[in-house]
């Protein structure tokens, strides 16, 4: 059971009815994590307009899922390593790929430099070598999609907080974490 209420349509007020709504019109569904931001709905608009400006960025569905897999497992969010398997399938991320993923690389070059510098930025709290951080650029990301990279980080690690300090229900297919490695 969740530690944190989440926002239905029958307790909503008017200003979390409209964004539940809104919500509920872009992706057919509100899951709950987003219910449970709806407790305050200028936290709700906040992540939800910071999704939305960095869903319109350079890097492509696939990769914007790769990150949140990768953050949400070093993070052990339960709840965030099942959504964005869920979500990272729509995106055309094969069960190999999305494990890769988990474990901090990718069956692609180009993503695999992506996920380890997610990976990078999310274990050491964005305290990146420059040989972290060349690595990134040598597989062909340029600056802005770099500062994209730390945004996508950044967001994830605030929805792996709101799903474990919450302890929201899973509705998505439930996944188990990955053993760590000792």
């Amino acid at each position: 059971m969740s530690r944190i209420d989440i926002v239905t349509q029958q307790t909503a007020d008017a200003e979390q009815k409209a964004l539940l709504d809104a919500v509920h019109s872009k992706l057919g569904v509100v899951p709950n994590f987003l219910a449970v931001l709806a407790q305050s709905p200028d936290a709700l608009k906040a992540f939800l307009g910071l999704h939305d400006i960095a869903e319109a960025g350079s890097l492509d569905a696939q990769t914007r899922e790769r990150i949140a897999l990768v953050v949400a497992q070093g993070n052990a969010c339960e709840y965030c390593v099942s959504a964005h398997t869920a979500i990272g399938r729509k995106a055309g991320l094969t069960g190999s790929e999305i494990e890769a993923n988990r474990a901090g690389t990718s069956e692609d070059a180009k993503a695999a430099a992506a996920v380890t510098f997610a990976k990078a930025l999310n274990e050491n709290l964005g305290d990146v070598t420059n040989v972290e951080l060349n690595a990134v650029r040598d597989a062909g990301y340029g600056d802005a999609e770099i500062v994209e990279i730390i945004t996508h980080v950044g967001m994830n690690i605030l929805t792996n907080l709101i799903g474990k300090a919450s302890l929201v229900e899973i509705d998505f297919p439930k996944v188990s974490l990955q053993a760590q490695a000792a």
